[in-house]
């Protein structure tokens, strides 16, 4: 085998050692029936040595040289653009991951709520107690107000300035009162009614303002506690229409989810990403493909120079 012809088979098999690669990182089938002809074509010229073997040369210079040229920018294009979206995820894992840090969880909420359910009931038996006595004793449980200060910015809900004073407006000759607390009087009937019993229904606050909603264990009613004067009055809910009180994740949990669910998604686009083909690219290689598969090929050799100035085009374009 003469030299010319040795180097040219090896050059040849350097292009296909390097469309294959091309073939595996995009994954696209056309790309693959592209190399698999272009092994064809290749074995074609190796087999038999009557074939001039510079027209070999000629079809890797016209057309398999700037395939590989093209797809190589697509490819680095594709895996700046992944690049970029890893560096994404990997912010968002660390932010995830501070904010974990310092998180107060829906279990510590679960738990704590009813902790302050137990402090509001016994508070407000001792009020009973104090106003049924004309004491001065102070009624209210050790740390009474420690729970609002805690979970009001993750757990509450946001209500407008009117609705708060819609919630807390009452008739101060229909309560009882001392120095410590207002009551409704209805409603320390129903409580005494009730022998104290409520749970923690839900946290509201319009600014700096908090109200602590609770409802009776054995019936469909509600009523307010406001630990900035420590006023207890019977709660319309159906004023809270708008408010999820089911939903118990703090702000910081559901932003937690959300980011989570955008990493999910960014990991998701990163599969589609690395082997994107602008759909321009995919119809000139449906067309390159279809003229190499053509049986008479080798006799029209010559024209794939139209083709290969089209992907050359392509290399100077935007497209990509």
């Amino acid at each position: 085998m003469d030299e010319n012809r040795l180097n040219i088979l090896n050059s040849s098999n350097r292009m296909l050692s390097k469309l294959q690669l091309l073939s595996v990182f995009f994954e696209d089938e056309l790309i693959y029936k592209i190399y698999l002809r272009t092994q064809v074509i290749h074995k074609l010229f190796e087999t038999n040595p009557e074939i001039d073997i510079n027209k070999l040369e000629l079809f890797h210079v016209q057309f398999t040289t700037s395939l590989v040229d093209l797809l190589r920018k697509i490819k680095k294009n594709n895996e700046n653009n992944v690049s970029l979206v890893l560096d994404e995820i990997q912010l968002t894992r660390e932010m995830i991951d501070k904010m974990d840090d310092n998180v107060l969880t829906e279990q510590d909420f679960k738990i704590d709520r009813q902790r302050q359910a137990l402090k509001v009931n016994l508070s407000l038996r001792k009020l009973y107690q104090v106003l049924s006595d004309n004491s001065t004793d102070y009624p209210f449980s050790k740390n009474i107000n420690a729970f609002s200060l805690r979970y009001g910015s993750d757990f509450f809900y946001n209500i407008t300035p009117e609705l708060y004073n819609e919630l807390v407006q009452h008739n101060y000759n229909d309560t009882y009162h001392n120095n410590y607390a207002t009551i409704q009087r209805k409603l320390m009937g129903v409580l005494l009614k009730r022998e104290f019993r409520t749970e923690f229904y839900c946290g509201l606050k319009a600014g700096n303002l908090i109200l602590e909603v609770y409802k009776f264990m054995d019936e469909d009613r509600h009523f307010l506690f406001s630990p900035a004067n420590n006023l207890f009055l019977f709660c319309d809910v159906t004023k809270l229409s708008g408010i999820e009180h089911n939903n118990n994740l703090s702000k910081r949990e559901k932003l937690m989810h959300e980011l989570q669910d955008k990493i999910d998604k960014l990991q998701s686009d990163v599969v589609t990403m690395k082997a994107y083909m602008p759909p321009e690219i995919k119809s000139l290689l449906a067309e390159n493909y279809k003229k190499i598969a053509d049986i008479n090929f080798l006799q029209s050799l010559s024209d794939v120079d139209v083709q290969a100035n089209i992907l050359k085009a392509m290399l100077n374009t935007d497209i990509i």
